[in-house]
């Protein structure tokens, strides 16, 4: 792949940046590298990475300003590499109202010296964006539409700034425009999967509205944008702080509880696996294909053991429950969400919505594209319903060390009462053995994960999933979220 990029030679670069005759051209890979490293949807930090590589995937526009498309090639110190995509707008002379999203100042191979900013923080950019999703395909990028809604091509953009992996641009009220930053070729699970659903009429995603692709690569996806849409997260957190203001009532009779709209959220995620089966080839996992995902859990546990000493506590319990998974003789997979959460998940007033198909960022695209048990994905929600109450615990604004027993209390009531609200919705049945073996282990799994995550990036959270690896064996022999209250 090297060779179909200009490659830079030169580690180190030279010259005064504030004479441009004295920049050498391959200092732009330097200011690539640096513009990347800063950036939140940068996935590699800590890595040890440099551009080696840029090409230009295409041009939008050629004036007011000029609008490409580049592809940067990482190269990581550990011998890895991975492809950026950074969309840029192209000035011959600075333009201080960006400088915000400045990313260099280089001689450009095809327009000479310019200054480069990062395009979706600039709407006269932006408005070519949109203009090519009306005029449709042509030139090395192409800008794919689904029949149906006419877009508005004077639309403003305005960025996005909670979008972590990726740059989100949301055109007037009507479209949102999600770039991939970090690409790789072949199809993007998250465009082939709202192709799918939207075809098929779901009501539970917003719908496709177009993507945008150049041989092998998708660079984009345009989706209908969910004005009236609340993040599934904050609604959950916001119950919880209900809940907790409320000091002598119960979950269920609290005005802010959850438990009903859980209840819905598991019918959509229901309706959705459902959906997918129907749309995506189907297939059954062995007793062998049980005894490797079984032993794929034993080694992430054995890993996780060496950055967290503490699950060793609970680590034959865990053992014992990845070896049961082995002895599982068939069960189904399919398509799925892959890394589903409460955080995947928007209410609007027509129902909730679930985004993000793209699965788990770590993970290779040749996996995430994989039939996979539908379990692991209700396991993400539980696990996702287990961290609210007990995040909002931990944040909720106190005098002193009181109420810190009873918020705890009452984090556990909540968890487990929607946790089986969404249960009892997305099963509609009693779940058998095997079923129930699965979905302990893949939560059992999740919060494995989780305390690795916890002891690297947040160790005062490392409590919450410790809390839950002590309880997931014993919780499910019971059934999950049917605990006695107490």
């Amino acid at each position: 792949m090297t060779d179909e990029f200009r490659t830079n030679p030169s580690a180190e670069p030279s010259g005064d940046p504030a004479a441009p005759g004295a920049i050498p051209p391959d200092d732009r890979l330097r200011q690539l590298t640096g513009y990347i490293e800063s950036a939140r949807w940068f996935g590699g930090k800590g890595r040890g990475a440099r551009a080696t590589g840029v090409r230009r995937l295409g041009v939008i526009a050629e004036h007011g300003p000029r609008v490409v498309v580049d592809l940067v090639e990482l190269t990581y110190d550990d011998g890895g590499r991975e492809l950026y995509q950074v969309p840029l707008a192209l000035y011959t002379d600075p333009e201080h109202r960006l400088d915000h999203a400045f990313v260099g100042w280089w001689e450009d191979p095809e327009v000479g010296w310019t200054h480069a900013y990062d395009v979706v923080h600039d709407r006269g950019a932006m408005a070519a964006y949109l203009e090519a999703f009306v005029a449709g395909p042509g030139g090395p990028l192409a800008f794919r539409t689904l029949p149906g809604e006419e877009l508005d091509p004077t639309a403003p953009s305005t960025p996005l700034s909670a979008e972590q992996s990726n740059s989100s641009v949301v055109f007037g009220e009507q479209a949102l425009l999600k770039m991939f930053r970090r690409v790789t070729p072949g199809i993007n699970p998250d465009i082939e999967i709202h192709e799918r659903l939207t075809r098929a009429g779901s009501d539970n995603i917003a719908a496709l509205l177009g993507w945008i692709e150049t041989d092998d690569l998708q660079l984009a996806m345009l989706q209908q944008f969910l004005r009236t849409a609340t993040d599934g997260w904050e609604l959950a957190l916001t119950s919880v702080r209900n809940l907790f203001a409320e000091a002598d009532l119960y979950a269920e009779e609290v005005g802010g509880d959850f438990a009903a709209e859980a209840h819905r959220l598991g019918e959509a995620i229901k309706r959705i696996h459902m959906l997918l089966a129907e749309l995506f080839p189907t297939g059954e996992r062995t007793v062998a294909d049980h005894a490797e995902l079984a032993k794929a859990m034993t080694t992430r546990l054995e890993d996780a053991l060496d950055v967290v000493p503490a699950l060793s506590d609970h680590a034959p319990a865990l053992h014992d429950l990845f070896a049961t998974v082995g002895t599982i003789s068939s069960a189904a997979i399919q398509r799925v969400h892959g890394d589903l959460h409460l955080g995947q998940t928007l209410r609007t007033a027509m129902g909730w919505k679930v985004v993000d198909f793209e699965g788990e960022p770590a993970k290779p695209l040749a996996e995430r594209v994989l039939p996979d048990s539908p379990w692991r994905d209700v396991a993400g929600m539980l696990r996702s319903f287990d961290y609210a109450p007990r995040v909002a615990a931990m944040t909720f604004a106190t005098t002193g060390d009181d109420g810190i027993e009873q918020r705890a209390f009452r984090a556990a009531e909540w968890s487990a009462r929607n946790q089986a609200a969404f249960l009892e919705a997305y099963a509609q049945r009693q779940l058998s053995g095997d079923e129930q073996t699965l979905l302990a282990a893949y939560v059992a799994d999740k919060a494995v994960y989780e305390c690795v995550y916890e002891a690297r990036n947040r160790p005062s959270w490392l409590s919450i999933p410790l809390a839950a690896v002590s309880q997931v064996p014993a919780a499910f022999a019971e059934g999950p979220g049917q605990k006695s209250r107490r």
